[in-house]
């Protein structure tokens, strides 16, 4: 029986997301509350005091669903169970109104492109047979060639190679990601009616918000056409049929209050921002921000195009530093390029932890002081790097798909470590967790940071606390001030000024009437020492 929906928000809490810090979380890594080595819901109730501390308005959660996990759980099998290894049903329930009690919201993750190859409609479809209807739901075509041997278009899977598998029968069935992960037919209306129904389903269960995966990737061409370059429009990447999918979504997130964050891959700025218009997604995901270098130049272009794109449909702006795809943010500054694209990542890259420290704390207090909401992924409040996985653990398929050149993306997603003097730096028990943890992974370790004045950890709390209870934070206008070369420097209301000094030179601070916060200390003079950041007050 499932537990009945918090308390209604108060009408001044409707417009929480617009400034919210939302902290992701991917169960599988976060906290053992069961100790066999895999994170679960059990784990994150124990933990819930800790995220409170840390101050964080929202937590979004990667798939809990029901799934093989042959994509970490963006393969689902079903949207209404919780994955056994995670916990139940009830537990989630649970766990969503304990949160609320404290003032947490929670987001989840939907992930309407795709199902697992356990989904009981895509079983159905291949018991079925060619030409039936259970097949009309996903995208199952003949192929080339004399023998039909040659895959339908010349199509390439997001994780590389052909995104087309042959059955024994003959027919070939589409999926963009991985093989066990099917595509939707997303013209047919029983796929619509039925995210339409899973939505209400978690948003009657006291669901906050919903994180759309590859958001613009549902509309498929019906012919699917070989790809041609230029092709307008893409045969699978924003078509305009995605727009009456959106705005049938926000009716029925407007009933509960909720909220949609997109994840909207797209170069093109005009386009992007379309899924933001008022009847259509609330946020999206803002990756000209995260992909960028850490270059003074670089970064004000990204942060002007970002403000400037969001600016004509009245949304906010999110900035992300990190998530459970990319190389977390102390490894990627640390290198020689900052920046991030997927097709540069390879094993062995050189790295210096310290110099990708310092700039990630000044990166923090950047991203903290931006107009709109901030997406904190789990662990970079500890300042973890990423971790080269031994070939033999690693689980990701990127890695294989991409055959073996690819180091895929467990690094960003090793279980964290909470107590330094604990088996498996007290992610749960004696039990190894499912991807391994460095040595000195113990030094990251939450309790050891909560006592350390210096610490990533004290310093996220500190930034968190002022950005919730201070003036001049969250939503609304900024503004550039004239700085030297290499320093970026931008106002906002009450008086409230974000400093950071990419130059080889220490910066002299603007003038001001208190510091607020550093990302590291100042130097003998009162100047700002270089990949340092500064709040202050004028």
């Amino acid at each position: 029986m499932r537990q009945p929906s918090p308390a209604p928000l108060e009408p001044a809490d409707k417009n929480w997301w617009r400034d919210a810090a939302i902290y992701q979380i991917y169960v599988r890594s976060f906290a053992d509350g069961d100790g066999d080595g895999t994170g679960d819901l059990a784990g994150v109730r124990a933990r819930l005091p800790y995220l409170v501390e840390l101050g964080v308005d929202a937590i979004w959660f990667t798939p809990w669903y029901l799934s093989p996990l042959a994509d970490g759980g963006y393969d689902v099998a079903d949207y209404r169970t919780i994955d056994p290894a995670f916990g139940t049903l009830a537990e989630a329930e649970k766990l969503i109104a304990e949160a609320r009690e404290r003032g947490i919201r929670t987001i989840i993750d939907v992930v309407p492109n795709h199902v697992s190859d356990q989904h009981a409609w895509f079983k159905a479809a291949l018991a079925a047979g060619p030409g039936s209807p259970e097949r009309e739901l996903f995208h199952f075509r003949t192929g080339r060639g004399e023998h039909g041997e040659i895959p339908p278009n010349d199509w390439i899977s997001e994780f590389g190679g052909t995104p087309w598998t042959r059955l024994d029968d003959g027919e070939w069935y589409l999926h963009l990601f991985a093989t066990e992960q099917p595509d939707l037919n997303w013209a047919h209306p029983a796929v619509r009616q039925e995210h339409e129904d899973v939505l209400r389903f978690w948003f009657e269960r006291g669901v906050a918000g919903v994180r759309i995966d590859s958001a613009a990737l549902l509309a498929k061409d019906p012919a699917l056409p070989d790809f041609t370059v230029g092709r307008d429009p893409h045969p699978f990447v924003d078509r305009d049929e995605l727009h009456d999918i959106y705005r049938s979504w926000r009716a029925i997130a407007n009933e509960y209050d909720a909220v949609f964050v997109g994840e909207v891959w797209l170069p093109d700025t005009e386009r992007f921002v379309r899924y933001l218009r008022p009847d259509e997604l609330h946020t999206a995901f803002n990756f000209t921000f995260l992909a960028c270098p850490w270059d003074a130049e670089l970064l004000r272009t990204a942060i002007d195009d970002t403000v400037a794109e969001h600016a004509p449909v009245g949304a906010p702006a999110t900035w992300v530093l990190c998530n459970h795809d990319v190389t977390r943010t102390v490894t990627r500054y640390g290198r020689e390029a900052t920046g991030f694209d997927f097709a540069a990542k390879a094993f062995g890259t050189p790295t210096d932890t310290e110099l990708g420290t310092r700039r990630a704390r000044a990166a923090a207090l950047l991203s903290l002081a931006l107009p709109g909401a901030v997406y904190l992924y789990q662990g970079e409040e500890l300042g973890l790097p990423e971790v080269e996985i031994p070939l033999d653990r690693i689980q990701d398929p990127m890695h294989f798909r991409s055959g073996g050149t690819d180091p895929g993306r467990d690094g960003c997603r090793v279980p964290l470590p909470w107590t330094a003097d604990a088996p498996y730096a007290g992610f749960g028990s004696d039990t190894e967790p499912w991807l391994p943890q460095p040595e000195s992974w113990s030094s990251y370790a939450a309790d050891l940071q909560s006592g350390d004045p210096d610490s990533m950890l004290t310093l996220y709390r500190e930034a968190l606390r002022l950005r919730r209870t201070g003036p001049g934070f969250g939503d609304g206008p900024m503004s550039w001030l004239e700085t030297g070369p290499g320093v970026l420097a931008f106002s906002r209301e009450d008086g409230l000024v974000c400093v950071v000094n990419f130059g080889e030179e220490p910066a002299e601070l603007p003038a001001h009437t208190g510091v607020l916060l550093v990302s590291g200390p100042l130097d003998t003079e009162g100047r700002l020492p270089r990949d340092t950041a500064a709040w202050l007050r004028t």
